[in-house]
């Protein structure tokens, strides 16, 4: 039953912004168009923007849902600018009302469990340390999270699968190829500088 609120909240307020800005929308509104309390609203969320929050990291859940393996990481790269493309007016309005910080912050926890489980995922069998097998995830999170937020400040003109194929033509092999360097490095048979 928590879920179903969660969820007609979430309905709620992409309704909304199809109206109006996210500033200008007010938990009345929500609350009055799912026929709840403002007390059940705070039981779930401490504020609009918690609702945001949970509304993009609970699309972006259902979208990665299987995508985290090296065989299956580029569907998941395509799945989440399509999420962002279906939900089109929501982000594009939720991305001129809150901080870029917060923004990028949502991105980075998306992304980082996809990429991280992939770099962990090549790196069975190789001598790598933890602290550069995270490097190399946070890296690419970086990577993604740039081009995702470019494309969004651009409008979402690119369809999603072009941009995807990109950013995974760029990425492919390049995350074993870290892996590799970095295990050479650690073994002391690459040298940099």
């Amino acid at each position: 039953m928590q879920n179903l609120t969660k969820y007609a909240l979430e309905d709620s307020l992409k309704k909304f912004l199809l109206k109006k800005p996210l500033d200008k929308i007010t938990i009345s509104d929500l609350t009055s168009d799912c026929g709840i309390s403002r007390m059940a609203f705070y039981y779930h969320f401490k504020d609009i923007y918690d609702l945001v929050e949970w509304a993009c990291i609970e699309d972006a859940t259902r979208a990665l849902q299987g995508k985290k393996t090296y065989a299956t990481w580029q569907e998941g790269i395509l799945q989440i600018f399509e999420v962002v493309q279906e939900n089109k007016p929501f982000i594009l309005n939720v991305y001129r009302s809150v901080s870029r910080e917060q923004i990028e912050n949502y991105l980075f926890s998306l992304t980082y469990g996809l990429i991280a489980g992939v770099v962990e995922e090549q790196a069975v069998g190789m001598d790598v340390p933890k602290e550069e097998r995270e490097f190399i995830a946070h890296f690419y999170k970086y990577s993604f999270v740039g081009v995702m937020l470019d494309w969004i400040r651009r409008g979402m003109k690119e369809e999603p699968r072009e941009l995807a194929e990109k950013i995974c033509v760029t990425m492919h092999g390049n995350i074993i190829n870290s892996l590799k360097n970095a295990e050479n490095m650690a073994k002391g048979n690459l040298k940099i500088f």
